[in-house]
């Protein structure tokens, strides 16, 4: 019997395309040395939450805006509004790097949720983290390509292509591997970081020393629709600018690609994270507040630099910055979207698809998916950040709520152990802790508050978009259940619990050939039924009569009497129907027989002459395979480069 070579079979298949754009495929025993450390991390994990100080301002300027001049000049509460999101920032970051140490597997929302409140809320909360990171995407990248077009507004035709592109880019780098990923956008991010802080650095140098400028040059494109700053105004401003806590929760979703110990350097990541945004938030709002910077068609980040810098290298270095920033805040979600997708389906609430990892160790198919639906977007909205503002951050904070609750319930849990007593879930230990009541009153703080911003958003924002993401996540949330259903109602059906004692005895088989014409192909099909060592019968099927007699010639000419050939016409051109009925007649005199019908598939060197060929191959699995004891056997046969085909 043929011993293979197992270690030279498993080698991969070299494909210079593939192995240029993504790298040659890694092995799954290198899958622990795909770790990141928090160095990376930072820029992989945080990008999207520091990236957010590039439009958070701006979009409170302009929801205050609205008021006209009322508005414009009650800019200065921007400050406090600014000062109470990063106060909420504080208690969102404590509550997580609880849930950080609470559950070291990842997951974040998902898995707290599972875990503590049942399948609805977690079905609920991976449905809003799934639209709030696709919805990441394709707001980072419009971002992105804003401040491209505020330096060069020649561009602002072309902003939807440049957008298409830099998803297509950002897919190819992902799907090299995590590692690679973070390497290759570790220098954008820590770039934006340093020249931030030169900008804010200069600017609150000139500020204390009063040679701070005014900007100029910039008309304001918010057109007023209030006459007074009215408080459902300054919620809407507060709601907006609450865009600046997106990407909180994406470390503790991905507390797996850290390498160990892993929980600790995750946390470390988000408190540097949140540490740094606070700060930039804050001294972007401030020094837009006194420079007297105007939401319009520039941003506001290109108006502070502008003043600061004047136009200058240093200039287009924040822009080029904020650019790469923007751009990378869209890979937060690329790690992470595809992770959430793997546990969604793992738990048979998506695809399975979704958990299959591909040549380079990453789950290939979540990130796909996630640039097809990102770019979706951006064609749907044409590239316009402001009309996708309005969708994001909803999903967000019901996430955070549902997070922050599901914690609450685990600590009245642990509250009830007894010293020394353990329980163990899935992914986690509950133990006794003796703080356990100050730690769920920070998550509990923080559920109330991520609650209150949602209904905030929710309210403020529904006329302008924010009811597409009110729908759509329960309607995420049916189709989850949907798909669970249908993968419990098939483990039912393959189940063996009821079977006994099966019998496996052989049945009859009816071998039948589809023969289209009698030509080299046809030849290996009659092989293949000669080899079965059994009777055959083949069967052609005609709308054309002159066809089908040269058929029968051609048959009688080559083939002989080793089978025999029945001819049917089909006066309305229809293939499959008269061989469906055909083996339904086969079926209906023999009970239980197998006919195993056997397909001529021509296969040439290339998939563009592959197109130019019937391939009616599929047609008839499809609809063969909807039948009974029914088996489709595919014959290739081969077209080779010089023009042959092997008989």
């Amino acid at each position: 019997m043929l011993q293979p070579d197992t270690e030279r079979i498993a080698q991969p298949e070299h494909h210079p395309l593939r192995d240029l754009l993504v790298g040659r495929p890694l092995t799954t025993a290198s899958a622990p040395h795909q770790t990141i450390r928090k160095i990376v991390a930072l820029p992989v994990f945080a990008s999207d939450a520091l990236s957010s100080v590039a439009y958070a301002t701006e979009e409170i300027l302009r929801v205050l805006a609205l008021a006209g001049a009322v508005g414009i000049a009650a800019f200065h509460l921007s400050i406090p509004i600014s000062i109470i999101i990063v106060a909420l920032l504080v208690v969102l970051t404590l509550s997580y790097r609880q849930t950080i140490f609470a559950y070291p597997g990842g997951g974040g929302a998902y898995i707290v949720a599972r875990d503590n409140l049942g399948e609805g809320p977690a079905q609920m909360a991976g449905a809003a983290l799934l639209t709030d990171y696709i919805l990441t995407v394709s707001v980072s990248i419009a971002s992105g390509v804003a401040q491209i077009t505020s330096a060069f507004p020649a561009l602002i035709p072309w902003r939807v292509e440049i957008c298409l592109l830099l998803i297509g880019f950002m897919t190819i780098v992902n799907l090299r591997g995590v590692k690679e990923s973070g390497a290759a956008f570790a220098g954008p991010t820590y770039f934006f970081l340093g020249i931030t802080s030169l900008l804010l650095a200069t600017g609150g140098w000139q500020l204390l020393h009063g040679t701070l400028a005014t900007v100029t040059g910039v008309t304001t494109n918010v057109t007023p629709v209030v006459g007074a700053l009215t408080l459902l105004l300054l919620l809407r401003a507060f709601s907006s600018g609450c865009t600046a806590l997106t990407g909180v929760e994406a470390i503790s979703n991905g507390i797996t690609a850290f390498k160990e110990p892993k929980s600790r350097n995750a946390s470390a990541t988000m408190v540097a994270m949140s540490v740094i945004l606070g700060i930039t938030f804050i001294g972007i709002t401030i020094l837009a507040n006194q420079i007297h910077a105007l939401p319009a068609e520039e941003t506001v980040i290109s108006q502070l630099s502008r003043t600061v810098f004047g136009r200058g290298p240093l200039y287009y270095a924040m822009t080029a910055g904020t650019t790469l920033v923007l751009i990378m805040a869209a890979n937060t979600s690329f790690a992470d979207f595809p992770r959430l997708c793997a546990l969604h389906a793992g738990d048979g609430f998506l695809p399975r698809q979704l958990t299959m990892r591909g040549s380079r160790l990453v789950f290939s198919w979540g990130i796909v998916a996630l640039a097809l639906f990102a770019s979706s977007l951006i064609l749907l909205f044409n590239g316009d950040v402001s009309r996708l503002i309005p969708l994001y951050a909803i999903g967000v904070f019901l996430s955070f709520t549902l997070s922050q609750t599901g914690m609450v319930v685990r600590w009245r849990k642990i509250s009830k152990l007894s010293p020394g007593e353990e329980v163990h879930g899935e992914g986690t230990v509950l133990r006794p802790d003796r703080y356990w009541w100050a730690k769920q009153g920070i998550n509990g703080l923080g559920a109330v508050l991520s609650f209150v911003v949602m209904l905030v958003f929710a309210a403020s924002k529904f006329t302008e978009g924010a009811w597409v993401t009110v729908i759509l996540i329960p309607c995420l949330v049916w189709g989850f259940f949907r798909i669970h259903h249908h993968y419990r109602t098939t483990a039912k059906a393959l189940s063996l619990e009821k079977v006994g004692n099966p019998d496996l005895r052989g049945h009859a088989i009816e071998t039948l050939l589809l023969v289209d014409n009698v030509h080299r192909g046809t030849l290996q099909q009659v092989r293949f039924a000669e080899s079965l060592g059994r009777p055959w019968i083949a069967l052609h099927v005609s709308a054309d009569s002159s066809k089908a007699e040269r058929t029968r010639q051609r048959w009688e000419q080559f083939i002989g009497n080793r089978g025999e050939l029945y001819m049917i016409e089909s006066p309305y051109r229809n293939l499959v129907g008269p061989v469906q009925q055909v083996i339904k007649e086969i079926q209906e005199s023999n009970p239980g027989i197998f006919v195993n019908v056997v397909l001529g598939q021509l296969v040439t060197t290339s998939w563009w002459t592959q197109l130019l060929h019937q391939n009616t191959g599929p047609l008839f699995k499809f609809s063969l395979q909807r039948m009974h004891n029914v088996v489709v056997t595919d014959v290739h046969y081969l077209l080779e480069p010089d023009g042959t085909i092997e008989v």
